[in-house]
């Protein structure tokens, strides 16, 4: 089918992602201060202040929740898709670095601790996300560094925040509201004024280094990560799949009943750890002042409990209570970091699951079930395509394929659940239709805080930086309000499931009639046109969990209500 929606290519986006491809062809290391230029010139949503003067935080904080807390350390970034690649490179000591994370993007790193940090990367979509995150940091560490050396010489920036009126006048110093200065508190926490005199000390001169470029090596690293999965639970090649791309807990926790094993532990933790908001929530709840989820509440706080020395036995319990109910938890190994999760949907006892998701209609007959199901840390970007083209090479049958994830919405608030039916991928500019398994109803009963937008028209970015307010608004004139990056790819893999060949470019694409069951929600966790006042620059409370666990549970449920009914047809 030829393309009929209005071509999406801003040329300020394109010429930047040229221009870093072409540096990245070198074996030398690329100065990312060669990039501020044209990083800049793109005109970025989440970093709009790029040429300004003016710090631009709200660019400086979604960059350094992105990054491990050594990159303030580090000179050097090394890009490479598994282990192999990098002891091909001579660094074959990966394993004695420190392993390090950011709260805010999922991958493996390692650090030197000698200014060199080590990334491993599934597909392109990392380099789309890497290179800008590292640009946008660097440009914005400079202009705090210019502010900082010209505080009088009398001041100690280790006091400086000693008290209210400190923050006050570092703000001052440092020409960003006083709310921003807190932000970074709360990130940086006891190395506040650690990561301020580095700041002060020297200006930010990154280099990165792509170690391999060829489509190749994203497959063979995506074939490793199939491999330890399948050696870890070979059943995934003999038994029907219902395959969920999501995260690595909610799901989980919905199906093990764990953590509400222990939720006379996780109260008495919550006591002692005088916690007043948490507490205060917690108050509210037992008397009835909120309409939440006790469940959801417990979910969240078990995950704080068992990373204290209180919560380590319960930790070490949970890893044999999962293994008893066939359980698998996959750790990657080898390459990039997505962890995988296998469900014997047999062994999953109604007693002990969440009560959203037990139905005496369908308690007794799963227990005949010869099906799994296989659960994924949602992948980035491209890496979903090379992911479920893996899974569906190696798998018995695949039953259904659901994709969770985060999106940006461009109508809605923070919270809301999307549900596409009409997804542009920017990576193959294809349109695809297709009829997606849930509507409004199917979340509805299990959402508190925010609203279920059903019908909606989905874009998968290539990045998150890679958006300017040209580029948005032709998505918004054509009804797009759903902007995330992983569908498009999912959908692209899922054309070659049931099609001849590979997934075709710049066309609209019509999928209905899949043989498997389809469903791809998406819950709201940035609205990009308030300039980066969003997650990506801060974090949630438990209230973010309210749409992850409704979307998780109305998957499960439809996974459930179709086995019964592909049982009662065998």
């Amino acid at each position: 089918m030829e393309r009929t929606v209005p071509t999406t290519e801003s040329e300020e986006v394109e010429l930047y992602i040229r221009t870093y491809y072409s540096l990245l062809r070198s074996t030398a290391e690329v100065q990312i201060r060669t990039l501020e230029e044209v990083h800049a010139g793109m005109n970025s949503l989440l970093h709009p202040k790029a040429r300004d003067n003016e710090p631009d935080m709200s660019a400086f904080i979604y960059s350094l929740l992105r990054l491990p807390p050594c990159i303030s350390e580090v000179n050097l970034v090394i890009l490479g898709q598994s282990e192999h690649v990098f002891e091909r490179a001579g660094i074959k000591d990966l394993h004695e670095w420190q392993s390090v994370s950011a709260s805010g993007r999922r991958r493996r790193c390692y650090y030197n601790g000698s200014e060199v940090l080590a990334c491993f990367i599934a597909s392109r979509s990392d380099i789309d996300d890497i290179i800008p995150i590292l640009t946008a940091y660097q440009i914005e560490w400079n202009k705090l560094h210019q502010r900082l050396i010209n505080i009088p010489k009398s001041i100690s920036l280790s006091d400086i925040c000693d008290d209210l009126r400190g923050c006050s006048k570092l703000a001052e110093w440092l020409d960003i509201p006083e709310e921003d200065v807190h932000r970074l508190y709360a990130i940086w926490d006891e190395s506040f004024s650690t990561q301020l005199m580095r700041i002060a000390k020297d200006e930010k001169h990154l280099r990165v280094r792509l170690l391999s470029s060829s489509l190749n090596a994203y497959r063979r690293a995506t074939n490793e990560w199939w491999n330890n999965i399948e050696r870890h639970a070979p059943e995934v090649c003999q038994r029907p799949v219902y395959f969920i791309s999501s995260n690595p807990h909610s799901v989980l926790n919905l199906l093990s009943g764990f953590p509400l094993l222990h939720s006379e532990e996780i109260v008495r933790y919550l006591n002692e750890s005088g916690n007043r908001g948490l507490l205060n929530e917690w108050e509210d709840i037992q008397a009835g002042n909120v309409p939440t989820s006790k469940e959801n509440f417990f979910y969240y706080v078990f995950k704080k409990f068992i990373r204290t020395e209180q919560g380590a036995s319960v930790l070490e319990e949970m890893k044999g209570y999962e293994q008893e109910r066939g359980i698998s938890r996959i750790k990657s190994s080898l390459a990039f970091d997505v962890e995988a999760q296998v469900f014997d949907i047999s062994l999953i006892n109604p007693d002990w699951i969440d009560p959203r998701l037990r139905d005496e209609s369908w308690d007794a007959c799963l227990f005949d079930s010869d099906a799994i199901i296989l659960n994924i840390d949602y992948p980035l970007g491209m890496a979903a395509y090379h992911i479920l083209s893996k899974v569906a090479e190696h798998a018995s049958e695949l039953l259904g394929i659901y994709v969770l994830g985060k999106g940006a919405t461009l109508n809605g608030v923070i919270g809301d659940v999307m549900i596409p039916g009409v997804v542009h991928d920017e990576h193959s500019q294809n349109t695809y239709l297709f009829s997606n398994s849930f509507s409004a109803a199917d979340v509805v009963p299990y959402l508190i805080y925010g609203s279920v937008l059903d019908n909606q028209k989905a874009v998968s970015v290539q990045g998150t930086f890679l958006q300017n307010a040209d580029y948005m608004d032709i998505f918004y004139r054509e009804g797009y309000t759903d902007i995330e990056m992983e569908a498009g790819p999912y959908l692209s893999a899922v054309y070659e499931l049931f099609r001849p060949k590979r997934h075709p470019v710049n066309e609209i694409v019509n999928l209905y009639g899949l043989p498997f069951d389809m469903g791809i929600i998406h819950y709201a966790s940035d609205t990009p046109l308030s300039k980066g006042k969003n997650l990506g620059a801060g974090s949630l409370s438990y209230y973010g969990m309210d749409s992850t666990y409704a979307s998780s549970i109305a998957t499960l449920r439809r996974i459930f209500a179709i086995e019964k009914q592909r049982l009662q047809n065998l």
